[in-house]
């Protein structure tokens, strides 16, 4: 890549720092996903609403950070809701 104006350079450089900002939040959106999903698939109740709540926090600030559309968030927070409140009246019953 041929840089060779100081506002590509600039540009260049804010576009690596916002990169790895953006993928740091991104693999820990994904991980906390993950861990919630082995925990559901688990059927560990109690274990499972805090690491929605938790996961629920993650993807909201993905969203305040510019990482994830809105919609993307809540389509992944109703989901998981769902999947913990299967857990829950699958239990109970």
């Amino acid at each position: 890549m041929a840089l060779r104006h100081k506002s590509a350079i600039k540009r260049h450089r804010q576009s690596l720092k916002r990169y790895a900002r953006n993928k740091a939040i991104r693999t820990r959106v994904r991980h906390v996903l993950r861990e919630l999903r082995e925990t559901i698939a688990k059927g560990e109740r109690a274990a499972a609403e805090e690491q929605l709540r938790l996961a629920m926090k993650t993807l909201t600030k993905a969203v305040s950070k510019g990482v994830l559309h809105r919609n993307n968030a809540s389509r992944r927070i109703s989901r998981l809701s769902q999947q913990v409140a299967r857990l829950q009246s699958s239990a109970a019953a």
